[in-house]
């Protein structure tokens, strides 16, 4: 796992993010709050015990697309408890045809991988503007990862975000995923990366 800071002012709060593959920060830029922010990615492997957490008062973690899945993994192996759970465009079941990708399609997205087909991918989930800069061989390791990993054990999410138009998870995959969770389920009208500029990072924990 890579972590870095997004918003570091000394608050009590604190908002940890598992962020999507290959995307970075770039989902997230120009989200506002008065919250510290860290964000988490690289899923190759669930190491990094983020100790740091322990200082703060209250700890929200916000998990998107493959980071909904890797955040549930990573729970169980730290027995962390995180004072809200949030998902978004993700499940716990990422390499599954019923409620997530079917596996051989990640493997494909995996194989076939080039900084062209990276565009693509980011078109088609929604990201605004140029696709961040990618490493292949590191994006690709990360698939691999995602796919041997499987479905993460069951958590309790606060909130379930589903866009109604995600091209990436499928939206049906989502709302299969989360059915035993219907209580905390909203349906959004985005694509897969929901996140604009401008948006508080309060409207997506509330």
């Amino acid at each position: 796992m890579k972590s870095q800071w997004l918003s570091r002012s000394g608050t009590e709060d604190l908002l940890l993010i598992f962020g999507g593959w290959a995307l970075s920060a770039v989902p997230f830029a120009g989200l506002n709050g008065d919250r510290d922010v860290l964000l988490v990615d690289d899923y190759t492997r669930l190491d990094d015990m983020l100790e740091g957490l322990a200082q703060y008062d209250q700890v929200t973690l916000l998990a998107f697309s493959f980071g909904v899945a890797s955040a549930a993994h990573w729970l169980t192996q730290t027995g962390f408890r995180p004072d809200r759970l949030i998902a978004v465009s993700g499940t716990l079941a990422p390499a599954e045809a019923e409620r997530g990708i079917a596996p051989e399609m990640i493997r494909a997205t995996a194989d076939q991988l080039t900084i062209d087909s990276f565009a693509k991918f980011c078109h088609r989930a929604g990201l605004g503007g140029p696709a961040p800069e990618i490493a292949i061989d590191a994006a690709r390791a990360e698939l691999y990862a995602v796919i041997e990993r499987g479905t993460a054990p069951e958590h309790q999410f606060d909130r379930v975000w589903i866009p109604n138009r995600d091209r990436i998870i499928p939206t049906r995959a989502q709302e299969i995923a989360w059915a035993s969770q219907q209580h905390a389920v909203k349906s959004i009208p985005a694509s897969h990366v929901p996140f604009r500029s401008g948006q508080d990072w309060g409207q997506w924990i509330a």
